[in-house]
């Protein structure tokens, strides 16, 4: 990426949005595809959108009531937006809307139906050949997460998900087979997503249905499961290296930033822990060891994470290329929490902060958050890094007189995004790229709604499945055209 100008952002910049195949791509029975952990996600409406439990919790017996259904309006993401039949003209909305980079997945299932297989499947491998080059061919570069909440349902059914070893090498398998292909497509990779997530979800996350282990193993299990993605992502980063050389490999951290909550030296410390514990996924992938203090914790709580005699090195010696990561807000901690007003956002949270808005969805809005998380992850990695979520959800609708979806509040929210990560950049750090959550309008990943939308693009779907799936513009689609096309210096929302 070329020098920073004065005052703006480097030309280079990575403008663009960011999906998720599994809330996206539908066709879930298309082509031989297997079922992924993702097709056991029921559609809650009314679940509070703070008890996480009742929103990403699973059980044995809700496993094989998925797997013996073909309902798709109880499990949206079966249809998401129905994008395997719509890439083309999404792709060309995003080339539209100039974008430089677009942030996609590729469903392991699509490929390997239950994650055993000895080789892929040609048809999978075929469509996101297509949807690679097709990007390509309107001028926009892939950034490809190879592992976004997609594990195949029979690794989690028939190993444990990621506590099985044995996965890894399934895994790498899979990596394989997407080098070799798309290795001439795509310069930008991302192992996990959100690979922090492993305790706030474990089923979307690593595979793991809790009641199949006893209650007083779970925490080990979980660490187990995070260590064998780490020297997964280790090795796949060594593996992209020697297969495409020049390609870049990242890891992607859900950024819970937490301030504490006033200078008690007590919630000082609070809100310091729990933002060790966030870093540490993506110190052990940029730094390439596990923190002293995590080691200690193991030790204290007879914690045993089974490691191979060379993982270790393993880790040390394949860090990877640059850090990425997700933020939509922040949080706050204080000594006495449990009495106090409580606010969610991004599958965490926290204690209510009294110096910022809170949106329908009751998430903190703090773009200076995002200014901070910035300069702590520069200072902390010295590696590149990458915003590839923010976004607003929100229900949209149109304005009864024109048609029109009018979104300033979603203009308002990103540009003040925007103008953090300018003015981080004029800090000193480096930023690749910001790609905006949901560009296009997806199923939520929490409640499998419709309703809770980030695009720039309106897809005609209800919460009950019920549309034409059309696609329109609104009037984010045209403000984000100009802050491209001026490479963030129009943030004017007229």
């Amino acid at each position: 990426m070329d020098a920073c100008t004065a005052g703006g952002f480097p030309q280079g910049f990575l403008w663009g949005g960011a999906i998720a195949a599994n809330q996206y791509e539908g066709a879930w029975d298309v082509g031989g595809k297997g079922l992924s952990v993702a097709d056991c996600a029921t559609y809650k409406p009314n679940v509070d959108k703070r008890d996480y439990k009742a929103l990403h919790g699973i059980t044995s017996a809700q496993v094989r009531e998925a797997m013996a259904s073909t309902d798709t309006r109880r499990y949206p993401r079966r249809h998401g937006v129905d994008g395997y039949h719509h890439y083309k003209q999404d792709i060309d909305l995003c080339a539209e809307m100039g974008f430089k980079t677009l942030r996609i997945s590729i469903q392991w299932t699509r490929l390997f139906p239950t994650g055993t297989e000895e080789g892929p499947l040609e048809g999978g491998l075929a469509f996101y050949e297509d949807v690679l080059s097709y990007l390509r061919e309107r001028g926009i570069e892939p950034l490809v997460t190879l592992h976004h909440y997609e594990q195949p349902l029979y690794l989690a059914n028939h190993y444990g998900g990621w506590y099985d070893r044995r996965v890894i090498a399934l895994f790498l398998r899979f990596c394989e087979a997407c080098f070799r292909r798309y290795g001439p497509l795509v310069k930008y990779w991302l192992t996990f997503n959100e690979v922090d997530s492993a305790f706030r979800h474990p089923w979307t996350t690593v595979g793991v249905c809790e009641d199949r282990f006893p209650e007083d193993q779970r925490e080990e299990v979980i660490y187990q499961c995070v260590h064998n993605q780490m020297v997964a992502s280790a090795l796949a980063t060594k593996m992209l290296h020697q297969m495409v050389p020049g390609a870049q490999m990242g890891c992607m951290l859900t950024r819970t930033l937490t301030y504490p909550l006033d200078c008690n030296p007590k919630n000082q410390l609070l809100a310091q822990r729990d933002n060790r514990e966030n870093y540490m996924y993506t110190d052990v992938q940029a730094l390439g060891a596990y923190p002293s203090w995590q080691r200690r914790y193991w030790e204290r709580h007879g914690i045993h994470v089974d490691m191979g005699l060379d993982d270790e090195a393993i880790l040390a010696q394949y860090p990877v290329d640059f850090v990425s990561f997700s933020y939509y807000n922040s949080m706050v901690d204080s000594i006495d929490a449990a009495r106090r007003e409580k606010v969610g956002g991004n599958l965490a949270t926290g204690v209510r902060n009294p110096y910022l808005a809170t949106s329908d969805w009751g998430w903190q809005v703090d773009a200076d958050g995002l200014r901070y998380a910035l300069i702590d992850m520069w200072d902390r990695y010295h590696k590149p890094l990458f915003v590839v979520e923010n976004g607003l959800g929100a229900e949209d609708e149109a304005d009864p007189q024109t048609g029109r979806i009018e979104d300033d509040y979603r203009i308002d929210y990103l540009r003040r995004h925007v103008e953090a990560i300018r003015d981080a950049i004029d800090d000193g750090v480096t930023v690749m790229g910001y790609t905006p959550w949901g560009c296009i309008d997806l199923v939520s990943l929490s409640t499998c709604q419709m309703s809770k939308r980030y695009g720039f693009v309106y897809v005609d779907l209800d919460d009950e499945g019920n549309g034409s799936y059309a696609r329109s513009r609104k009037k984010s689609f045209f403000w984000y055209q100009r802050v491209i096309a001026s490479n963030g210096e129009d943030l004017d929302s007229a």
